[in-house]
């Protein structure tokens, strides 16, 4: 390209070195005016593409860091969603494990109409429960209160619930640890056929842990 630029001046040079229209120190010192200003265009051409090179250079840099930060960023997530999984797997086999139980004993506790206090007959059967709890700590209690139908839906979920309640506060205060009793209100009984003094009851199963 600069041989172009050189050819393109000493051309009009020689002509007017032969039409003797110029002096040859004038000719040179135009040669080498025009040769200055070529090289300086050239030098800014050379320069402007090297701060282009490095700026390419440099970006390039940056998309390598983005790009191995992106790399970290997976390995993280999916180290991360390989615990969570392993951490739930555990959890779904002890709860498995929690259910896995023997019944060994079901006692039925009577409760009066309209309420949830317990009569001699049910604190006597409590007491011995609570005996066999404590003397084996592989067993466990579940308790499911129940209403008859008499009243509303909501009403008679709540007075279940009292009845389980008061079930499980007797136990805790006979020394059974609170962990060992699942306790549940599940409302009216609808059975049709069945008295509603059976109906007004919680049902205590009485659960062993396998070896």
């Amino acid at each position: 390209m600069r041989q172009h630029w050189t050819c393109a001046i000493l051309l009009p040079a020689a002509v007017l070195l032969t039409t003797g229209c110029a002096t040859r120190s004038w000719v040179r010192e135009l040669v080498n005016k025009q040769e200055v200003e070529i090289d300086q265009r050239f030098a800014g051409v050379e320069k402007r593409l090297a701060d282009d090179a490095q700026q390419i250079e440099g970006m390039g840099s940056r998309l390598q860091t983005v790009e191995s930060s992106l790399t970290q960023t997976g390995q993280l997530a999916r180290s991360a969603q390989a615990q969570a999984e392993e951490a739930a797997g555990r959890l779904s086999r002890l709860w498995g494990n929690r259910n896995k139980r023997d019944l060994v004993e079901t006692l039925e506790l009577r409760f009066g109409f309209d309420r949830w206090d317990l009569d001699d007959a049910a604190q006597t059967s409590l007491a011995s429960l609570a005996k066999e709890l404590q003397a084996n700590p592989r067993l466990s209690v579940d308790l499911e209160g129940y209403a008859d139908p008499t009243g509303t839906y909501e009403y008679n979920v709540g007075l279940s619930q009292r009845r389980v309640e008061t079930v499980r506060r007797y136990l805790v205060e006979k020394g059974v640890e609170l962990p060992r009793i699942s306790s549940v209100g599940l409302g009216p009984i609808m059975t049709a056929g069945l008295p509603d003094e059976k109906k007004r009851r919680v049902t205590v199963r009485l659960m062993v842990q396998p070896d």
